[in-house]
């Protein structure tokens, strides 16, 4: 849920910016590209952070190599939310996210089933998840 959090309390944060003049957040959708690139910065720190032990537990235990896989989706994540911000690469890095959220749903999905914990804390139920997951591919087409 901190995902959330980030995102939405880095929404009202770039729309504020817009609001006291700084043109690069002065619409919505600008901000909420900003809000975007700023959560997917989050998540991949998170992937080399203590969290990373949690991540890898996370991985679907089919997936060889899960340290691997969590480090390369943490260094894609982090391109990508670079990427939103540049014109040239949005759209690339949009789809790019899109994609990502997809193939990492499995790994969501395994985790809820095994009763992973992160922090200790269960992980987020798919109920919950399933919606969040269409929320953040919609918001990167939006920004796109």
């Amino acid at each position: 849920m901190a995902v959330l959090a980030v995102l939405f309390g880095s929404l009202v944060f770039w729309r504020l910016l817009g609001a006291f003049g700084v043109s690069p957040f002065s619409d919505w959708q600008d901000s909420a590209r900003y809000a975007l690139a700023t959560m997917f910065a989050f998540t991949a720190l998170s992937r080399f952070s203590p969290m990373r032990k949690d991540l890898i537990a996370m991985v679907t235990p089919s997936i060889p190599r899960p340290h691997i896989m969590v480090f390369a989706t943490g260094v894609l994540e982090m391109a990508a939310a670079a990427g939103l911000l540049f014109e040239a690469t949005r759209p690339w890095a949009a789809w790019g996210l899109i994609l990502l959220l997809v193939a990492m749903f499995p790994a969501n999905v395994s985790a809820a089933r095994r009763g992973v914990r992160l922090r200790g804390r269960p992980s987020t139920p798919l109920w919950i998840r399933a919606p969040m997951q269409v929320l953040f591919i919609c918001w990167a087409w939006w920004v796109r």
